[in-house]
């Protein structure tokens, strides 16, 4: 009875998760010690759960019943995606912090149409092609395996070898995925339709060829090579250099013959954007006062940097209110050096440092 309980209370909280946004599965769950018999309940709740959620259009339960690993593939693309947010927002106003207990794990912030709900779709679609493709060359989906594709290729002085991480499907299981939720006769379907696209794109076009030399005597006079997926790091900062230049834009209706909806600039002077540029509808929130209504945190007792005129900066993160400096105690090891044989000895030294806190 307590193993079942287990059971139960992980498929509880899996229900939870998926009943907002997909990447709200980056939200932790409770560890099951279950065994075998554990683990084959489990999968039947999860494979039950995929036809009785409402939040899941009809393509969304074919891909959730594709196999075991589909569901743990899908969450840690979304933890990825999560943790590249806060690393790339970590000096911003809005850190990509996340709410608990909420219905969307960074609570009503994407309610609006603004540049960092434009980034927040464009990484989650590149981090969910980015963890299908890895998770495809390392064999645990069934569906996929390496890109074969390239070896029908003939390069010269070269050839193809190895195992290809298959950003194709990759692709393809994002577009299926996160796309199908989104309305294109929608504004804000219009929008996340293009930012997951551009996401996608950020990963492909970062693809890298990675050779190995084979001969006698380092000759290297044949060269292996395969693709290999770049870092979602790579990808996090095109993303946040895109989104530093997003294009604001609004929706235009266009009749020929059939009503099309494009994204066009919001200024006619300014540029159309390009399939790989973040497009925004709606202006930010104000993220320097907290709103628990949305999930914002403010920038209160946030550390700043004072000397900096960056983002991170006292005046800029501040939002004009000032800061307060206090004193710290710091100790760090110092005056290292190596003694034989083989360790090396360091001091311990003691200093104060300045540390700058919002008001």
């Amino acid at each position: 009875m307590k193993l079942f309980w287990k059971v139960f209370c992980s498929f509880i909280l899996f229900v939870q998760a998926v009943t907002g946004n997909w990447w709200n599965l980056a939200a932790p769950r409770v560890p099951s010690q279950a065994g075998n018999t554990s683990l084959e309940t489990f999968t039947t709740l999860q494979k039950e759960s995929c036809h009785r959620l409402e939040y899941l259009v009809e393509r969304q339960k074919q891909l959730c019943l594709l196999s075991d690993r589909v569901l743990q593939v899908l969450q840690t693309g979304a933890s990825q995606a999560v943790e590249e947010c806060q690393h790339q927002f970590r000096h911003s106003r809005w850190n990509c912090s996340t709410v608990a207990n909420s219905t969307d794990i960074f609570g009503g912030v994407l309610k609006f149409k603004s540049r960092e709900s434009a980034f927040v779709h464009a990484l989650s679609s590149a981090a969910l092609a980015h963890a299908v493709a890895r998770a495809c060359s390392r064999g645990e989906l069934n569906e996929c395996s390496c890109d074969a594709r390239v070896r029908k290729r003939t390069p010269r002085h070269w050839q193809w070898g190895g195992c290809s991480e298959d950003i194709r499907y990759g692709e393809i299981f994002s577009r299926d995925f996160v796309d199908a939720k989104e309305d294109k006769n929608t504004d804000e379907g219009l929008m996340n339709l293009h930012n997951n696209e551009a996401g996608r794109r950020a990963v492909r076009s970062r693809m890298q060829r990675v050779c190995k030399c084979h001969g006698m005597s380092g000759s290297c006079s044949v060269r292996v090579c395969w693709r290999r997926l770049p870092q979602l790091r790579l990808v996090g900062d095109a993303l946040t250099t895109r989104y530093e230049g997003a294009s604001h834009v609004k929706v235009v209706d266009r009749k020929r013959g059939k009503n099309i909806r494009k994204l066009r600039p919001i200024h006619a002077d300014m540029k159309k954007p390009n399939k790989t540029d973040l497009v925004y509808l709606e202006e930010s929130p104000d993220y320097c006062e907290p709103n628990d209504e949305l999930g914002i945190l403010g920038t209160r007792g946030r550390t700043c940097n004072r000397t900096s005129a960056g983002l991170d900066g006292c005046r800029l993160l501040c939002c004009g209110r000032g800061y307060q400096t206090r004193v710290r105690d710091h100790e760090e090891k110092c005056r290292c050096r190596f003694v034989w044989c083989c360790r090396v000895h360091c001091e311990i030294c003691r200093y104060k440092r300045d540390h700058h806190v919002c008001n």
